[in-house]
């Protein structure tokens, strides 16, 4: 059953992620502009290598998980399974609200909306590095090279989520 919930989060999530920002995109012209912000030129070549990495490590980590028997799951002797369901809703639920709430900060010039779309966007970070210790602290981590894979994935992951979305992209975007 803890498999298939992560089935479903990743199914329903992921439509709501790939959804808002197909949505947004559609809606809003100019949407690459408006949501680089004040990001500058020199570094945007690193989130379209960061997304490819963090992309490409999302399905290394959610191989490895799918791998893993449920009942036999231990993150550091005090959390099972559904760690890794929770990691995924709080990094699925707030990355969907993302883009609708960029926008709307925008368009309505609100400071107070960009202060809860820079929480959003570290909720994401704080759940991503979650997501990276435990699986650090997985039990059992066989196959061995899955696991490996996924930890390596989880910090590409985390480059994105937290050093270029959390950290440079709130620090750069502005109104």
């Amino acid at each position: 059953m803890k498999k298939w919930l992560m089935i479903f989060i990743n199914l329903i999530g992921g439509i709501a992620v790939l959804g808002s920002y197909a949505h947004g995109v559609l809606t809003h012209p100019g949407a690459g502009d408006i949501l680089w912000g004040g990001v500058p030129y020199g570094i945007r070549p690193f989130y379209t290598v960061g997304m490819f990495l963090a992309a490409a490590g999302y399905f290394a980590f959610t191989n490895f998980l799918l791998r893993l028997d449920p009942n036999d799951t231990q993150v550091t002797r005090r959390f099972g399974f559904g760690l890794f369901n929770a990691l995924y809703a709080a990094i699925l639920i707030p990355s969907a609200l993302w883009m609708p709430l960029t926008f709307l900060a925008v368009e309505q010039s609100s400071l107070a909306l960009l202060w809860i779309v820079r929480v959003v966007l570290a909720a994401v970070g704080v759940a991503s590095l979650g997501l990276f210790f435990a699986l650090m602290n997985v039990k059992p981590h066989r196959p061995l090279w899955a696991h490996r894979l996924a930890v390596v994935g989880s910090v590409g992951f985390c480059i994105q989520t937290v050093l270029l979305d959390a950290i440079v992209w709130g620090a750069c975007f502005s109104l």
